[in-house]
């Protein structure tokens, strides 16, 4: 089967190229860097020529909430009329646990936008709403890190291993749409400056850890916000796994 995967070189996207080709698919990467571009659509058309499926992983930066719709917005239309062009049966789109429940959080807000626009496109879909990756934790600390002292909220997440992600993808992709599909999430329930604290710890850093609701998350995503609904599709890879990794990784 030919299937495109926008956003192909990210972490994520990379990961479900890798494991449709294992699969035996034959895979088309839609990125700036592979002369594809859906800011300007350049080199779309041709990207999805033959193609039956198409998942969509890209992000988007998200500065403010009214770049981040319009952003996410542009790129999506953009995706979805190139494959009613080229008869695309089925547009798989990567989406986050909880979008639809917390206010006043930029990224989130492009991503119901995304959502919206998909749902209502061209297109037979399949929307995979994901709990956040393992590394989430270290890379929220990463943003306010400041001479060894960070600032991170104390949320409660049920981390999924990045590559367990990739698998799902591209198993949904070479099936028939969906519609919603069941959140996607990992074994264990985790506290987030917990597991910021112990990849630090597996990465052989010493960072001190403050809690706190007054950084970039706040207390619209405390509590059981951000988990995953019931019937949720729970990949097999624990945190500790990811965690021993890293640890080989760095040794």
């Amino acid at each position: 089967m030919r299937v495109a995967v926008a956003g192909a070189t990210g972490n994520t996207g990379s990961l479900t190229v890798a494991a449709l080709r294992r699969n035996g698919h034959e895979v088309v990467g839609i990125s700036r860097s592979l002369g594809v571009d859906l800011d300007t659509g350049e080199g779309l058309d041709a990207a999805l020529e033959g193609v039956e499926a198409v998942v969509d992983t890209t992000n988007v930066p998200a500065a403010d909430r009214d770049g981040s719709v319009a952003r996410f917005a542009a790129l999506t239309a953009n995706l979805l009329a190139a494959e009613a062009r080229a008869g695309v049966r089925h547009h798989v789109l990567l989406s986050i646990v909880g979008i639809h429940r917390v206010e006043g959080n930029a990224h989130y807000a492009g991503k119901r936008e995304q959502e919206r626009l998909v749902e209502g496109g061209p297109v037979p879909w399949t929307i995979v709403p994901s709990t956040q990756f393992h590394d989430f934790a270290a890379m929220v600390a990463g943003w306010s890190e400041r001479e060894g002292v960070a600032a991170i909220a104390p949320l409660l997440v049920r981390p999924i291993a990045p590559g367990d992600v990739a698998e799902i993808l591209a198993g949904v992709a070479v099936g028939g749409p969906r519609g919603r599909h069941a959140d996607i999430a990992g074994p264990d329930t985790q506290d987030l400056v917990d597991m910021a604290r112990r990849t630090h710890g597996a990465q052989g850093r010493q960072v001190r850890l403050v809690p706190t609701w007054s950084g970039v998350f706040g207390t619209s995503m405390a509590g059981e916000v951000l988990l995953p609904g019931e019937g949720a599709h729970i990949a097999p890879t624990t945190f500790e796994a990811w965690l021993a990794d890293v640890a080989r990784s760095t040794s």
